[in-house]
């Protein structure tokens, strides 16, 4: 049987967490934002923005500052042993979220619905956002993403059929919608962006797979066939519908197409498009033990 597991201070490591999330964009959306660049027209407006945007990237990442004014929701997916403190490490992430806004790293962004007032340091009722899950390995792996409020903006989510998109339950019908919720948004995500569909599930559930489905890497491969076609299609004709970067016309609105798929109920078909920006700011650690010995890694 595993043993109780010693309960670390991770304070300093999800501060460092948080600062690598902000300003290092992840190597694969770097890496596709060039190859956008390039296959845009030379003197482009759409050439011209995505030169801007890697410009920005580089700064952010040389002077450890934001990459985006707008430092969006901190969403925390926490896998852990037997034997950890949820409570304890769910406090840990809120000092280091306060920390992280002290040094500059976040913006104050913890509004309170009713009064309107912002608490300062990133913290709130439910956030930042924590979603904890044991499972039966030894070490603690955290995934941050940091979900902006323009790409949150034009989220959206359908309920299949859909009589004015032509949409059934069916694979057909989810292509239909996520092209939709693509056009709807137009610019205003600050494209080129990912999606994150999460297709099934009920309402609240579908809406959190679909901003799980955004930790996967571009080149992640999805192990089912029939949605590994399905999001390469979706990515190919999201990108003929010319609205470019930031809305600017040109051929890259999508860099990425994410599609997973939950159990529902016979009522009920829900898809869920979680639409995320080109600043996808995602960032994950490990936390291993040797004895009284702790090893982070950062990816």
């Amino acid at each position: 049987m595993m043993q109780p597991f010693k309960q670390p201070d991770l304070t300093d490591s999800l501060v460092e967490l948080v600062r690598r999330a902000a300003t290092v964009l992840p190597s694969d959306m770097e890496t596709a934002l060039e190859k956008a660049k390039e296959e845009e027209e030379p003197g482009s407006a759409a050439q011209s923005a995505l030169e801007a945007i890697l410009t920005n990237v580089e700064l952010a990442k040389k002077n450890s500052t934001p990459i985006c004014q707008d430092t969006g929701t901190p969403i925390f997916e926490i896998h852990y042993p037997f034997g950890v403190s949820t409570r304890v490490l769910a406090e840990q992430i809120r000092k280091a979220v306060a920390i992280a806004t002290e040094r500059a790293y976040l913006r104050p962004n913890a509004v309170d619905s009713l009064t309107g007032r912002n608490t300062g340091d990133n913290t709130g009722e439910e956030f930042p956002t924590m979603h904890f899950h044991e499972w039966d390995k030894d070490y603690i792996h955290v995934d941050l993403l940091l979900k902006g409020g323009g790409c949150e903006n034009v989220s959206t989510q359908y309920k299949l059929p859909n009589a004015r998109l032509g949409a059934g339950r069916d694979l057909e019908g989810v292509r239909r919608v996520a092209l939709d919720a693509v056009y709807q948004a137009q610019g205003k995500g600050c494209a080129p962006g990912v999606l994150g569909i999460a297709i099934g599930g009920d309402r609240g559930s579908s809406y959190v797979k679909s901003k799980q489905l955004l930790l996967r890497k571009l080149d992640e491969p999805n192990p089912d066939p029939k949605l590994a076609e399905l999001e390469a299609r979706i990515h190919e004709e999201a990108n003929e519908l010319g609205i470019g970067p930031m809305g600017f016309g040109g051929k890259t609105t999508v860099l990425g197409v994410k599609i997973g798929a939950l159990h529902r109920l016979p009522a009920s078909y829900f898809v869920s498009v979680a639409y995320m920006c080109w600043a996808n700011r995602r960032a994950s650690m490990d936390v291993h033990f040797d004895g009284e010995q702790m090893e982070v890694s950062y990816a």
